[in-house]
């Protein structure tokens, strides 16, 4: 495939660690952002439904589901998750291949614990 103006734009600003580095976070704030979106639908909730289990604002769902937010918390993940009938999981990669084989065991996603 062809290489467009704005491909080698990006190819060229990646080359600066500082806009590669705030390039990355930005792409795993859209992936939550629309994840938290995608679920929120496929159950049938509004933003506000979807506040009103959390006791929260329809605001704060709205901020969640942007792609430019990155303040998520934790633990607001897993309320969300837990209402949506889904676990949130966390992973570490090494941001480099060399060495990466070094761990003693496989690494293991983080998942939340089903309520009692």
């Amino acid at each position: 495939m062809k290489k467009t103006n704005f491909d080698r734009y990006l190819e060229e600003q990646l080359k600066d660690e500082d806009f590669a580095r705030r390039f990355h976070c930005a792409g795993e704030a859209w992936d939550v952002a629309l994840q938290v979106a995608a679920l929120r639908k496929q159950a049938g909730l509004s933003q506000k439904e979807l506040a009103r289990r959390l006791r929260t604002s329809q605001q704060q769902i709205s901020r969640l589901e942007s792609p430019g937010y990155e303040g998520h918390s934790l633990s607001m993940l897993r309320r969300v998750a837990d209402a949506l009938g889904a676990t949130v999981r966390v992973t570490f990669e090494p941001l480099h291949t060399v060495g990466a084989g070094l761990l003693s065991e496989p690494a293991t996603p983080y998942k939340t614990r089903k309520p009692s």
